[in-house]
């Protein structure tokens, strides 16, 4: 498993739909990239220039929105997943 650093959240993105509510089946090449997933580890939290660490306001499970073409991809064990700042982070869906 990958452990954050600092204010990074790893993030397993929620597949986008293959067919639209009409029916009809999306190619890859036309599906947009997801803008949701689920928090699988977060970080200790940013580092203020007076050395204190503000703590990111997630946990492990929750799901959430992001920046569209934020984060870098990686795939471990055959898992893709996306590590996030805390600043690309848009909301929690509760």
């Amino acid at each position: 498993m990958i452990r954050p650093l600092g204010d990074r959240v790893v993030v397993k993105q929620v597949p986008s739909e293959e067919v639209t509510k009409s029916g009809i089946v999306l190619p890859d090449t036309a599906k947009e990239k997801p803008q949701q997933g689920e928090v699988v580890a977060v970080g200790s939290g940013r580092l203020l220039d007076n050395g204190q660490r503000v703590p990111i306001d997630l946990k492990v499970g929750d799901k959430i929105l992001f920046s569209k073409y934020a984060g870098n991809e990686v795939k471990i064990d055959d898992v893709e997943y996306l590590i996030l700042r805390e600043m690309d982070i848009l909301g929690v869906i509760e």
